[in-house]
C-alpha cells in the first residue's frame, strides 16, 4: 500500500476545487462511504500484521488533514458567496424611494359621473334597480311580448324561466312609474348584460337611460335635452343629427349620432366608415307602456332615451377598442 499515491490523489482532487459545489463533490470522492480513504482503510487488512498499525496511522493522519482542508475551502467559498449576495442586496437608504402608484377613478366611472352630473343639472334624479330582473319588467312591460322579434335583438342571458340578466336599464323606468305618479324626470344608470363581444361591445357594459313624463311633453323637449347633453359632454361644436328609428317601447323613435371623433368624420372601423357614431336611442314613450303602468296616455306624454357609457367614454377619450377598459393595464388606466 503506497501512501504517497494516496497523497498525490488527494492533492490532485484538492487542486481541482473552484467552487463550493466542487468542495462537496471532492468530499464525497475522498471521504465518502465508497471514497478513496474507505478503499485504503479496507485494504489495510491485506498487509502484514506488523505494518497494519503504521499504515493505519498514516492514513488517518492524511484523512484528518484532508477533512480540515476541505472544511477551510468550504468556509472560504461560503463566505465569498455571502459577500456577493450581501453586495447584490445592499440598499442605499439615502437614495429616494420609488413613488407608489396613485389610484385613479376608472375612465368608465369618470364618464358615468360626468353624465350623471349633466343630467342632474338639468333636473333629473337618479333611480336604480336590480341587475337580475324579471322577464316582465325587462320585456313585457316595455311592449316586447314573448313572440316579439325585438327579443332577438337583445341577445339575452337567461337565468331561468322568467328571470334574466337585464339587457338595459329600462326596467327601472317601469318600476318607478309603477310606484310614482307624474311628473317624473329620472335617469337610470347601471350595469347591463348581453351576449356580445367585439371591439365595440362587451358582454357586460353600462347604460344611462332617461325618462321624462308630464303633461305636454313633446319631441322637441327630447331634442333639446339631448342636444344640451351632447354639447356639454363633447363640446358646443360637436356635429349632431337625429335619425328615424324603431324601438318597441317608443313611438316615434329616433337615434342620435354625433360626428366621429376618432377619425374626424373621414371614416374608420369604429364609425364603420360612415363618419358618424350612434350614441343614443330615444323616442316618445309608447302608449302601451303607459297602459302597462296604469298611466292615462290621454293625460300625460313623455320621452325616454338610453345610451352606453362605454361608447361615450370611447368617443370622449378617443379610444378605438372597448376591450381596453377591461384589460386593467396600468399604463392605459393611468392616462385618465
Amino acid at each position: 500500500m503506497d501512501i504517497d499515491v494516496l497523497q498525490e490523489r488527494v492533492n490532485k482532487e484538492l487542486s481541482s476545487i473552484k467552487t463550493i459545489d466542487d468542495v462537496r463533490k471532492v468530499r464525497i470522492s475522498l471521504l465518502g462511504r465508497k471514497g478513496v480513504f474507505s478503499e485504503y482503510i479496507d485494504n489495510i487488512k491485506l498487509l502484514d500484521k506488523g505494518k497494519r498499525r503504521e499504515a493505519g496511522q498514516e492514513i488517518n493522519t492524511l484523512k484528518l488533514r484532508t477533512e480540515n482542508r476541505l472544511q477551510e475551502l468550504e468556509d472560504s467559498y461560503a463566505a465569498e458567496e455571502k459577500k456577493k449576495k450581501d453586495a447584490a442586496s445592499w440598499i442605499d437608504i439615502t437614495m429616494p424611494g420609488k413613488a407608489p402608484l396613485v389610484g385613479k377613478k376608472h375612465p368608465i366611472t369618470q364618464t358615468l359621473d360626468e353624465m350623471v352630473r349633466i343630467f342632474t343639472s338639468l333636473g333629473f334624479s337618479v333611480a336604480e334597480g336590480p341587475d337580475i330582473e324579471l322577464d316582465y319588467y325587462n320585456f313585457e312591460a316595455l311592449n316586447i311580448p314573448a313572440d316579439h322579434p325585438a327579443r332577438d335583438m337583445q341577445d339575452t342571458f337567461y337565468i331561468q324561466d322568467g328571470v334574466v340578466l337585464r339587457t338595459h336599464t329600462s326596467p327601472v323606468q317601469i318600476r318607478v312609474m309603477e310606484s310614482q305618479l307624474p311628473p317624473l324626470r329620472i335617469i337610470a344608470p347601471g350595469t347591463v348584460y348581453r351576449c356580445d363581444n367585439d371591439i365595440s361591445h362587451t358582454p357586460m357594459f353600462h347604460q344611462v337611460e332617461g325618462l321624462m313624463v308630464d303633461k305636454n311633453v313633446r319631441f322637441s323637449d327630447l331634442k333639446g335635452i339631448l342636444s344640451m347633453f351632447v354639447q356639454d359632454m363633447f363640446g358646443k361644436d360637436t356635429p349632431l343629427r337625429f335619425r328615424p328609428s324603431y324601438f318597441p317601447f317608443t313611438e316615434p323613435s329616433a337615434e342620435v349620432d354625433i360626428g366621429c371623433v376618432i377619425c374626424g368624420g373621414t371614416g374608420c372601423r369604429v364609425c364603420k366608415d360612415t363618419g358618424w357614431i350612434e350614441i343614443v336611442g330615444s323616442g316618445m314613450v309608447h302608449p302601451q307602456v303607459f297602459r302597462n303602468v296604469g298611466y292615462d296616455q290621454e293625460e300625460v306624454t313623455g320621452f325616454a332615451f338610453g345610451m352606453g357609457v362605454e361608447r361615450i367614454a370611447m368617443i370622449r377619450y378617443g379610444i378605438d377598442d372597448i376591450r381596453q377598459f377591461y384589460y386593467n393595464d396600468i399604463r392605459f388606466l393611468s392616462q385618465f
